[in-house]
Formats: structure tokens, sequence, C-alpha cells
């Protein structure tokens, strides 16, 4: 009966190169792909997400779907193991300690205290070196440079900003200081903050920063160049990456979530662009092209005003830092193939589906 049900529904149709690829990441529990597809499995009835641990099934017997919805309706069951109706947010244990911290944002941490918390220490530190790149430890220490920096910057005496933010002994502090930023806190006068967070979306967690006037970045983590990126930002802005808040997070989380909904086809966040003249006029011509629409890296340069900077046009979207906000994913090439993509073309065709479903 399963069978015919899967064979009666009209699930989206894939190239054999695009079966055997999305197989491989099916196999390899590859996390890149979550957001992507779901993989059905015809003998069992269920369906699950690429990184699911269960025992894998014989190629023949999977087929892909592009959401959760295409899959239930084609009478497929969540499977209880990878747990596929939930997105990957931050988990509840770590969300628990990350609001205690925002209580008591100067408290140092002990494991005892983290155990009473019932929270696993070990677990908590292998959580947030996967997530972020750093442990927790690592993490509070950059929150409170972080809000030292912001004082010193607006006037405070060092061995206040010191003290204030939770250090006990003034060497202590700049020790910690020259290790995060790079400098002595006498010599972070005129160095800028570029907030640095984690944001989860259905197609995986992006890495945004923001910077007093905008969002200045907006890129997958697992993509290659994010690490140059923040070397080209820092330099540009004389400005320090850290892990912190910034007033335009909440607006940035709620208008992606609108987004990823279909409720959202264009956002209202300033911007800071970190790029050349003509860089920032690709750029500013991509956030031209309307929602659900696409046009060629030829279309492109003639609305920039210079036809035969094709070439340049593609590479300029190439060093677009600020991904879905800066539309570069709905530039293809001629004759209807994708082209290129930072995040990684399967993340591009992704997008560009949302926006003609919704559209």
């Amino acid at each position: 009966m399963k069978e015919k049900i899967i064979q009666n529904h009209p699930y989206r149709s894939y190239s054999t190169e695009t079966e055997n690829e999305y197989y491989t990441a099916l196999i390899q529990k590859n996390p890149s792909y979550e957001g992507i597809f779901f993989a059905a499995i015809k003998t069992t009835g269920i369906f699950c997400r690429p990184t699911c641990t269960a025992k894998k099934p014989k190629k023949e017997n999977v087929i892909y779907y592009h959401s959760v919805k295409d899959a239930l309706d084609a009478g497929y069951r969540p499977c209880k193991i990878c747990k596929p109706l939930q997105t990957e947010k931050v988990p509840e244990w770590v969300r628990l300690i990350l609001t205690k911290t925002e209580i008591e944002p100067l408290k140092k941490w002990k494991d005892f205290e983290i155990r009473s918390s019932g929270i696993d220490p070990v677990r908590l530190r292998r959580w947030f070196k996967k997530n972020y790149n750093m442990t927790f430890q690592a993490y509070l220490r950059t929150l409170r440079i972080n809000a030292s920096f912001g004082q010193i910057r607006q006037g405070d005496k060092i061995i206040d900003a010191a003290f204030d933010t939770g250090y006990e002994s003034l060497s202590g502090f700049t020790e910690a200081f020259k290790k995060i930023t790079g400098e002595s806190p006498s010599k972070s006068m005129n160095k800028n903050i570029i907030h640095i967070t984690r944001i989860d979306t259905p197609l995986g967690p992006l890495m945004a920063g923001a910077l007093d006037k905008g969002i200045c970045l907006l890129e997958f983590t697992d993509r290659r160049m994010l690490e140059r990126e923040f070397g080209i930002l820092e330099k540009k802005f004389s400005a320090k990456c850290l892990s912190g808040k910034s007033k335009f997070f909440p607006v940035l989380e709620k208008e992606l979530n609108e987004y990823f909904t279909g409720k959202r086809k264009t956002f209202t966040i300033p911007l800071v662009y970190s790029g050349s003249d003509f860089q920032m006029k690709a750029w500013k011509t991509l956030l031209e092209i309307p929602y659900g629409e696409t046009k060629t890296y030829k279309e492109e340069a003639e609305m920039m005003g210079n036809p035969k900077a094709v070439r340049a046009a593609g590479t300029a979207n190439g060093m677009n830092m600020i991904s879905i906000l800066i539309p570069c994913h709905r530039v293809i090439a001629s004759g209807g193939k994708l082209g290129g993509y930072g995040g990684g073309l399967r993340r591009k065709q992704f997008l560009l589906d949302l926006e003609k479903r919704f559209s």
C-alpha cells in the first residue's frame, strides 16, 4: 500500500546525478545537506533528515522530498531517531545555561556549578566547540572582553573596565584582552567591534556580523572563505570580530524567519558594505532584482551600465559577504544553469525554489 501511495504522489523529480549526490550525503550523514532534502524510505514508510544515524537503506529504496510537508503528504511518518519535524535550533539545555549567563554576565562558571544546573560540562564544551569553534569558557571570556572593549572606547578607565567585567587583576585582564583582540587595552581606542553571532536557518547555521550602523556579514558557517572574510572586515573597518550582541541581531533573525516561511520578500535591516566601488555597485544592483526573479550575469552587467563587465560582475557577486539579504542567488548563467554560489549550488537552488513558490 505504501508503494502505491508513493508512486501516485507527485514528488519532486531529481536527476540521476542529484540523486547520487543526495544518497552519498545520506550515507555520510553530511550536515551541510540539512534543509536541502528529506529522505523517504519506501520499505519502512518513514522519512529522515540527511544526518539520521539509523541504519541506511539501499539506494533504490530512497526517494527525496523538498520539505517535511511533501513527505507527510505522500504518506510517510517522521523518523523517531532524527526527528525531522524538529528544526535544529539551540538545544533547550544550552538555552538554559545561556539564559543564566545573561542574568549573571560576569559570573565565572565552574564545572560543579554547571553540573548543578543539570548540564554535563564536557557535553557543553563539545557543543560550543562544534557550533562556535570555541569552548564555553572561551565564549564567556570573549563576551566579557567585548563588553570591556566597548567601555574603553566610550572613555572608561582601563582599570574600571577590567574590574567591571569580572577580572580580579589588571595584569590578568590585559593578558586576556591582548589574547582575544590582538591589542593591548590602551591601543584599542581606535578600533571598532564587529559583533558576531550564529543564527540557525532551514539551510544550516549562518554567521552574522554587525557594526554600529548595520549588518556587515551574513555567511553560512561552512563557507571556506569565512576566516578570510573576517580578516577583510577587520582590516576594512579597523575592527575586531568578537562574539557578542547587537541591536540588529533580533531584527535579522526575525526577518530571516519571515523570509524562509514566505512571509517576507524584502529586508529592511541596514547593511554596511565592505568592498571596492565596483563591487558595491554590483551588490546594490543585486538589490534591484525582484524577489522570485532571476537575471543572467550579462543582464546584471547591463543593469550596471557596463555590458562588457560580465565576468567582473560574477567575481563581485562571489565576494558578497552578506548572503540572502544581498541576493546574489538570483543571478544565474546564460542558458539557465545556476552558475556559482558561495553557499553551495544546492542552497542556491533551494532559495530560488523558495522564492518561486511564494511569488
